[in-house]
């Protein structure tokens, strides 16, 4: 594959790209590879530009439109991705849309006004309307001289999520022959990037791979002793941070989430058989941050452009390392420090290895489908049992060299890999009852004899008299369990197909018995260590006005119908927090404060900043550079260590709001404003559904309400204020559906309990 020389670097043009930049988005320089996929967007060049999930490619086709005054058209895979992306945008002052299924017709008739009038910059779309006929002559029509193709592995059938209708995106070339088309994408490898280029016929395109490691991830796999247990291990280092826990199957996102609420954490499960308003008020409540903890398939996250997820937990094993790319690429995207736990087990091989043969039943060439699909489950299983830095294995799989000898940042180069004492005689112990039971019995089956089960299946059978009988009965079930799964993994034994698999010896077995070849076992438990980085992102950083600062921005973000971090990131609050400035010009110089958001919300923070530094008595307007802290420092970072100081003024708040008092007595009694009291009120409801809501919501209201939020199949304040005549303000709307919401939860709890109970 050819690739031509960058566009020359024009001083101008290179300028008129950072003004942009920092005047529309607030920042002050360009990560790594977004200049020249710029410059290529502006000299319509056709690219092919690979940057790993957080490394700013949407700002790679969002620039160039808007120096030229032209509309490029985006193709986006997801309705919730492009959304986000339109809001985030407008946020900004950036004029963009998106026409999709869920769009009126009034909404779609102003869209394609505005593109006749070119009010648009970027107009996003999905693949299969877009080559429609219709709409693909209707395109011809408004001079369209540039694609962007987000997700453009979709498009390549060695990909991990090739998707059919993204082959019709061939079109584009006969159909716009003087248009550029520029894909996009964070996971591909060298052999998947071939494929892009040529499936979508790219001329001489300019090839941009970015860096795939991403150092400010901690990456950690964990033999799976009790998944739940060890999930809430993890989240408990994450309170009242943003976690994903990606699940396999929609049972197991319930049973997970059901377990964390149990055990006192804000979660929820997420899946595509929800019916479409409960997944939605999931989806809005952790894009809000009115919600910590969402337990997923994976199709979660892929439109969920939350910046501040502090943590990825993988319940079970991803069946590729591209989707183990993508899915972990989604923590950490603000750069600040993020966490990847993966927990894995041989059986979760097993698992996909069925699940992948039973849909290569549905596919054209289903032994195709398997020998591309088996492929990629090797190499996760693989990258999952070795034990070699995480960062350096991900940067290899990919196809480039990893320069560093100590990541600092995964379980192998913190030296929590812990090898078990004795490894090789454990094995043998394992291997002579396999052997001794004659290779006739399942994993479950040599556990029991293991463990010296006392059941009446095996006194039957005479095997509480094998000499191997209870001979490792200091273990628990799941421990041994994990350990011959282990020996599976590294060929010593092998477990047949089937409905009823059997374990039986391979001929390293013999080897390992007669002492030959020695065996390492991973010990199923980990110390979880800090890990050491060049800078500290929380130094300087007040921790309580930060907090406070995040209870504004869901304030504002609710009012706006967006997510939370569509106001401001949390490297953006963490800057604040530390410059604390306290004019309108101060805030200019915090990193991603551009010219409307700082029109929009500067003072309002400003003013939240100086009233908060007055009553604690801290200094304000701070020089950041006196802490030696830059914008582009906070790359490699390490975990934040200590706790936030407690907030009285909002205990004090929760305390009179508990006896039904008035929001406005309670915003007059503590200084906050009374939207910041309904954010606090709606806390409040969530962690105890049985408060009276009617002290602040007569009976009518909250009936008329809900009945708008039913029929509309929406719970977005904007569309629900529009729809009550503007007659209900947002924050009376917002206490009505965090209530309808800790009912809805009460009751599935208590329903749940009630059918555990009868069963």
């Amino acid at each position: 594959m050819m690739t031509e020389p960058e566009p020359s670097a024009d001083t101008s043009t290179d300028r008129r790209i950072l003004n942009a930049v920092h005047s529309v988005w607030g920042f002050d320089t360009l990560r790594p590879l977004q200049m020249e996929a710029i410059r290529a967007g502006l000299a319509q060049q056709d690219s092919l530009v690979v940057l790993p999930t957080g490394g700013g490619k949407s700002l790679c086709y969002q620039v160039p439109p808007l120096i030229t005054d032209r509309m490029d058209v985006v193709v986006s895979p997801l309705i919730s991705l492009m959304r986000d992306q339109v809001d985030a945008l407008r946020q900004n002052g950036y004029p963009a849309a998106a026409i999709h299924s869920s769009l009126t017709t009034a909404e779609r008739d102003r869209i394609r006004q505005g593109m006749r009038d070119n009010v648009f910059r970027l107009l996003f779309i999905s693949p299969e309307r877009l080559v429609s006929a219709g709409f693909m002559n209707y395109l011809q029509q408004q001079n369209i001289r540039s694609f962007a193709i987000d997700e453009a592995h979709c498009i390549s059938q060695w990909g991990h999520d090739f998707r059919p209708e993204y082959r019709q995106l061939a079109q584009l070339r006969d159909r716009f022959p003087n248009a550029s088309v520029h894909a996009y994408t964070a996971t591909a490898t060298e052999r998947v990037r071939a494929d892009i280029v040529e499936r979508l016929s790219l001329r001489t395109p300019n090839v941009l791979v970015g860096t795939f490691d991403r150092p400010n991830l901690t990456y950690r796999i964990i033999p799976m002793i009790d998944v739940e247990a060890q999930t809430l291990e993890v989240i408990r280092r994450h309170a009242n941070e943003a976690v994903i826990v990606y699940c396999l199957s929609r049972k197991d996102t319930e049973a997970m989430a059901e377990f964390l609420a149990a055990n006192g954490v804000n979660a929820a499960a997420y899946h595509a058989g929800m019916e479409s308003v409960r997944r939605c008020a999931v989806q809005d409540a952790f894009a809000g941050e009115q919600l910590d903890v969402v337990c997923a398939t994976v199709a979660f996250g892929m439109g969920i452009d939350r910046s501040n997820v502090r943590c990825v937990i993988h319940a079970s094993m991803p069946k590729s390392i591209e989707h183990y790319q993508q899915e972990t690429g989604r923590a950490g995207r603000d750069g600040l420090e993020a966490e990847c736990v993966l927990f894995y087990t041989a059986a979760g091989v097993l698992r996909w290895d069925r699940l992948i043969r039973k849909s290569a039943e549905q596919s054209d060439d289903p032994d195709a489908t398997i020998r591309a699909a088996t492929e990629l489950l090797k190499h996760i299983s693989a990258f999952c049992t070795m034990a070699k830095c995480r960062h350096r294995s991900l940067t290899e799989y990919f196809g480039q060299k990893y320069d560093k000898t100590d990541c600092g940042a995964c379980d192998v180069c913190l030296n929590e890999v812990e090898i078990m004492e004795d490894s090789t005689t454990i094995a043998q112990k394992i291997l002579s009852c396999v052997a001794r039971l004659g290779q006739q019995f399942g994993v479950k089956y040599v556990v029991d004899i293991l463990r010296g089960a006392n059941t009446e299946t095996v006194r039957q059978r005479g095997h509480d008299t094998l000499s191997t009988y209870g001979i490792l009965n200091q273990w628990q079930d799941k421990v041994l369990n994990q350990l011959v799964y282990q020996l599976i993994d590294l060929g010593v034994l092998q477990r047949t197909s089937g409905d009823r698999p059997i374990v039986q010896l391979t001929e390293q077995s013999r080897s390992v018995l007669r002492g030959e070849q020695p065996v390492q076992l991973v010990k199923p438990a980990a110390v979880f260590k800090t890990t050491q980085s060049q800078t500290e992102s929380w130094e300087g950083v007040d921790h309580a006005l930060f907090d406070h600062l995040r209870e504004l921005r869901k304030t504002y973000a609710a009012e706006r119908s967006v997510p939370a971090y569509v106001i401001f990131s949390d490297a953006t609050l963490r800057d604040l927090a530390r410059r604390r400035p306290t004019t309108t010009q101060a805030m200019r110089e915090v990193h991603g404060v551009g010219v409307k958001k700082l029109a929009d919300f500067g003072e309002a923070f400003t003013i939240a900043i100086a009233e908060y530094c007055t009553a604690h008595e801290i200094d304000v307007d701070c020089d950041a550079d006196a802490a030696g802290i830059t914008i582009t420092q906070v790359d490699i970072v390490r975990p934040k260590s200590g706790r936030s100081r407690p907030n009285p003024e909002k205990e004090r708040a929760m305390d009179m709001l508990r006896d039904g008092a008035a929001l406005a007595e309670v915003a007059e009694a503590t200084g906050r404003a009374p939207s910041t009291i309904a954010g606090y009120l709606c806390e409040l409801i969530a962690d105890e559904p049985t408060i009276d809501i009617h002290n602040w919501v007569d009976v009518a209201t909250y009936e008329r309400i809900i009945s708008a939020a039913t029929k509309m199949n929406d719970q977005h304040l904007r569309p629900l204020f529009e729809a009550l005549n503007e007659q209900v303000s947002y924050e009376t709307i917002k206490l009505v559906l965090a209530h309808s919401e800790a009912q809805f939860s009460a009751n599935s709890t208590a329903d749940d309990q009630s059918t555990s109970v009868t069963n």
